[in-house]
């Protein structure tokens, strides 16, 4: 049996928050060893020029150097997940053989997710391990304040442009997610889009027509794309 390696990462960013979220993820897995932390582009250089690093949380707006810059001044970048609020330079920064790009506010599905992508590129002395994705909570912004919803109450969800209406067995919630970051952040075998403005719980599904479901005698619409794949998973899901 191959010995697991630890990989040894560091945050570069100029938020003490975006420090504090990653810093609590990484620790959260046993195969990820936190050994640097930078505050700007600058002295996160002076460490790699000494330090062998695996994998780099880099954020793009930073004073002094910005994120792509400090990219393109390294021969040989650790793989690299950008972490920013911005998502206008993901193009660009794929030249640079960054693995993932990560939008703020990161949530701890959406990061587990470029874990594994790190896992999939890994090299042959790194370990092939995937780091289970299953959530049984996430975290959204509703007004001012962070909300922890349990994801086993979550009926569906409906788009609202910026926003995303979360319908969950107890109450309803006007998060500010998009459907897409919502979507990573739940786990993807008991979740689906139905249609591209709703993701449902397959689970909580009670009846399927040609053009619906339905979700506690509410009518979900069935988006053409997604009717077959739709009619497959719940063929095979277990209800409670």
């Amino acid at each position: 049996m191959k010995q697991e390696v630890t990989i040894k990462c560091i945050i570069v960013d100029d938020e003490p928050a975006a420090h504090y979220v990653l810093a609590n993820y990484i620790k959260q897995n046993s195969q990820l060893e936190l050994v640097f932390e930078g505050y700007n582009g600058v002295e996160a250089l002076k460490y790699l020029e000494g330090h062998k690093v695996d994998l780099m949380f880099l954020d793009i707006d930073m004073p002094e150097i910005t994120g792509l810059d400090m990219l393109k001044k390294l021969a040989k970048p650790p793989r690299t997940i950008l972490t920013t609020a911005y998502s206008e330079f993901a193009l660009e920064s794929y030249d640079y053989g960054v693995i993932d790009y990560l939008l703020k506010p990161i949530f701890y599905p959406r990061f587990l997710k470029s874990i594994n992508r790190y896992f999939e590129l890994a090299g042959p002395s790194e370990p092939v391990v995937k780091v289970p994705e299953t959530s049984t909570a996430i975290k959204v912004k509703v007004d001012s304040e962070t909300v922890t919803i349990d994801v086993s109450t979550i009926l569906y969800a409906q788009s609202y442009g910026n926003y995303v209406k979360i319908f969950t067995q107890k109450r309803n919630y006007l998060a500010t997610i998009t459907t897409n970051d919502l979507e990573k952040c739940l786990p993807s075998q008991l979740f689906m889009r139905a249609h591209k403005s709703y993701i449902i719980a397959l689970d909580k599904v009670d009846e399927i027509n040609k053009d619906h479901v339905i979700i506690k005698r509410n009518p979900i619409p069935i988006g053409i794309t997604y009717r077959r794949e739709l009619a497959d998973k719940l063929r095979t899901i277990k209800r409670p």
